[in-house]
């Protein structure tokens, strides 16, 4: 049985077109780029996330011993065609966006330039890898945008759409500019903070609550962090204040408390009050409970006391904007610009290159699609990360991607950062690249 991180993962019209180009003998060089369409009308601008797992995916794609003998068995596909893909390896050139590069509609993500085969094989998995972290990144950003100085932590996992889902959402997140997150398998895969407090399970299972917290500051003595919303939240605050003289006699202070349910603001109001009226005004306050960026804001606009909050099932599932309408498209073959001219779904075609202009206050003020071979002012977007099938530099960390998160929201035109729709961000088509595609238009 293929792996779940099968070659196969993949549509099965990328196989059976395969079959036809090797029938055809079509391997000419084939130049696709992977674009969104169209903004969501919830989104201001989009992040792009996921190019270290694409470049991972092309550098070992290969079929193995079991996936061409599932191929053979199907029925589907001609033996000569097999035996091909026995050797087939990505050898293509791909320029992207780094990590963390603030983009628009229609400016291209990833461009990818190989043979046709391999080319058009790799489209349904790029897409998969690289839609799914721009998606989580640019909603974990407007979390960062409406609590600047708030501590947020992902806390998804277990509503996320599966396993890789839950991983990469936490990457997202993370490089968005999120403290952390609660995964523990991404914290060790990627390097990201772990933050975690307990569930209300653990004081169900006591007699007591004020015993679950005592039990729970000496199992974890260096991360007291104490749920207080089981039975009644304020009661529990005053708990807290009768056990901190206790713990503080054997070295243990009381890092947080945190509130998961109820009117959060209030709630938060009353127990910072009976805190600080006890002398625990060390202690900060976490909420958590069906949160994001909307939510966000309502409480920091009222006046809501919390030092940070945990962001789960609306942001790994990005309720509130669920898909991108990212696309893979041939933009040239055989050395030929190409241009799908389907209604509403038409493309700009040949090798494109985003330019952005800043103005001299260092804020973005538009960006020019135009081609490759006719530069425009500004900043060229798309770099080339990989020749020959092999990258040409190490992989980037994390932390430089999440820096560049950083400067590139603070140069976003203030309208953008709101949570609000916004006027579009200028982008403007380069006269060159609407002539070509007139010319191709007319035949």
């Amino acid at each position: 049985m293929p792996s779940a991180d099968s070659v196969l993962l993949t549509d099965l019209y990328q196989l059976t077109m395969l079959q036809t180009y090797h029938a055809e003998q079509m391997r000419e060089t084939a130049v696709f780029e992977l674009f969104v369409r169209r903004l969501p009308p919830e989104r201001n601008f989009l992040i792009a996330a996921g190019l270290e797992q694409a470049l991972e995916y092309l550098e070992t794609l290969c079929f193995t011993a079991t996936e061409l003998d599932w191929l053979t068995n199907s029925g589907r596909f001609s033996p000569s065609f097999v035996a091909m893909l026995e050797t087939l390896r990505f050898t293509g050139t791909v320029h992207a966006l780094p990590e963390g590069t603030i983009f628009f509609a229609n400016e291209p993500i990833l461009r990818v330039t190989a043979p046709l085969p391999e080319a058009q094989l790799v489209e349904s998995r790029l897409i998969n890898l690289i839609h799914f972290q721009t998606l989580i990144a640019a909603k974990a950003a407007r979390g960062v945008l409406a609590a600047p100085e708030q501590l947020l932590v992902d806390f998804g996992m277990r509503r996320a759409h599966g396993a890789e889902a839950a991983l990469l959402a936490a990457r997202a997140a993370w490089l968005a500019g999120f403290a952390g997150t609660a995964t523990v398998l991404a914290g060790i895969r990627f390097g990201i903070p772990l933050f975690g407090t307990m569930a209300h399970s653990l004081i169900q299972a006591h007699d007591r609550e004020e015993d679950a917290f005592q039990h729970f500051a000496a199992a974890q003595p260096g991360n007291v962090v104490l749920l207080l919303d089981t039975y009644d939240t304020e009661a529990a605050a005053h708990k807290l204040v009768a056990l901190a003289p206790r713990l503080q006699a054997a070295g243990i202070q009381i890092k947080g408390a945190r509130i998961d349910s109820g009117d959060l603001a209030e709630h938060a109001r009353k127990v910072r009050r009976i805190l600080d009226e006890g002398g625990l005004t060390q202690v900060t306050l976490f909420g958590s409970g069906d949160l994001d960026e909307y939510r966000l804001g309502e409480l920091l606009d009222a006046g809501a006391p919390y030092n940070g909050f945990g962001i789960g099932t609306r942001l790994d599932a990005s309720t509130d904007a669920p898909t991108l309408d990212m696309v893979y498209k041939l933009q040239e073959y055989a050395g030929r610009p190409r241009r799908k001219r389907s209604e509403g779904k038409a493309t700009w075609p040949g090798r494109k290159q985003a330019y952005r202009r800043t103005a001299a206050d260092g804020v973005f003020s538009g960006d020019v699609l135009g081609l490759e071979d006719a530069p425009q002012p500004g900043e060229p977007l798309l770099v080339q990360v990989m020749e020959n099938g092999r990258r040409i530099q190490a992989p980037e960390p994390l932390a430089i991607a999440r820096d560049r998160v950083r400067a590139q929201l603070a140069a976003l035109p203030p309208a953008l950062r709101e949570l609000q729709p916004a006027l579009p961000y200028p982008v403007e088509v380069a006269p060159e690249l609407r002539a070509l595609a007139a010319r191709l238009d007319e035949g």
